[in-house]
């Protein structure tokens, strides 16, 4: 059998170009070292699995690079990465210390790559303060962290901080298509599309669920298949219940919801769901909004055809039901009937609002 790597390592950037979604941090980072303008400590600040121990481990090989090496030097001697969650003493960061004034033996710069400094012991970040401020002139260090309001001031004030933002749908969902063109597989656009929403951000849980999604259903991705294997409510359902919705047909609304969460489904991620589609309708009745709405190609067809049924009036005050019901949800005792009484107050908004057209006429 042969040894299988998980996407997220075999595609894992080797240079500044391939990094997905922070162009801005690595064109900083590309010219800082161009211009000899690289700061000795650096803070890497942001949420999971956006790139910030890649883009660390690609500047600290690129800092080391004269041009005389092969290009797939990996200066792995020259690359010291400690997890502080695990590392957070001060023995540790004294030991840490004491080999940092120890020059390298190849290259000209060492690298400390401190992942989760957040993590470090109020003594140990003020062992450390002082070779932070003046450290030797062949180490660089690079501080990694998704929460950087709990680093000291006096830390986050001898850094240049570098602020990782989430990636885009957009642009996971392009890195995915060019991960399944080289795997070899065929994936329709709505089935990258909701893979890359449930990553929520991060590049790096998209490619394990791309992984996941793959090994249930072979060569061949479908919309059908990723919502089934992820357990997403898929867009289908929340078309048809706007469709009952709008011809105030009561009876199927509630059989609709019935069959939701007999399919194992959680009420409350339906009322969410919901609430995000209503929003979604309204973002496709104005030209100015429409660039708003992150769904595939093949869907969006659907959301402006739906859109022409219904009017800003009841897209308004079924968003604000919607969230009503969203808000109450968790310290209801009846779950269930709260999400029905939503839905019989949703379909029987357009008889309330020909009501106060006709009065106000």
């Amino acid at each position: 059998m042969e040894h299988f790597i998980v996407s997220a390592r075999k595609y894992r950037p080797t240079q500044f170009k391939d990094v997905v979604g922070q162009q801005s941090i690595t064109n900083t980072l590309q010219n800082a070292i161009e211009n000899n303008h690289l700061a000795q400590a650096l803070l890497f600040t942001g949420p999971r699995g956006v790139g910030k121990t890649t883009c660390a481990r690609i500047l600290a090989k690129k800092i080391n690079q004269d041009g005389t090496q092969k290009e797939d030097e990996d200066f792995a001697f020259n690359i010291f990465e400690l997890d502080a969650a695990s590392n957070n003493s001060v023995d540790d960061i004294r030991n840490l210390i004491d080999q940092v004034r120890i020059p390298p033996q190849v290259g000209t710069y060492k690298v400390y790559i401190i992942d989760e400094v957040h993590m470090l012991s109020s003594a140990a970040f003020n062992a450390f303060l002082k070779t932070l401020e003046e450290p030797p002139k062949h180490a660089i260090f690079i501080l990694a962290t998704t929460e950087k309001h709990k680093i000291i001031p006096t830390i986050l004030s001898r850094c240049q901080i570098f602020d990782f933002k989430r990636i885009t749908v957009t642009d996971i969902k392009g890195h995915l298509a060019e991960v399944a063109i080289s795997e070899g597989i065929e994936a329709e656009d709505d089935a990258l599309h909701v893979i890359a929403q449930k990553a929520d951000g991060a590049l790096r849980d998209a490619l394990s669920i791309f992984d996941r999604v793959v090994s249930f259903s072979g060569k061949t991705l479908t919309r059908e298949a990723v919502t089934e294997n992820l357990n997403v409510l898929d867009y289908t359902y929340y078309f048809e219940v706007t469709d009952l919705l709008l011809q105030n047909d009561i009876p199927k609304v509630l059989v609709a919801f019935n069959t939701i969460l007999a399919k194992g489904f959680d009420a409350h991620h339906f009322v969410m769901g919901i609430a995000s589609h209503f929003r979604d309708l309204l973002v496709c009745k104005n030209q100015e909004t429409i660039a708003l709405l992150e769904v595939g190609e093949q869907i969006k067809t659907m959301y402006f055809e739906q859109s022409q049924k219904t009017s800003h009036a009841f897209l308004i005050e079924a968003i604000g039901l919607a969230n009503e019901c969203d808000l109450k949800y968790k310290s209801s005792r009846n779950q269930r009937l709260l999400v029905e009484l939503c839905l019989l107050q949703l379909a029987s908004l357009t008889v309330k609002i020909e009501k106060k057209s006709l009065v106000g006429s």
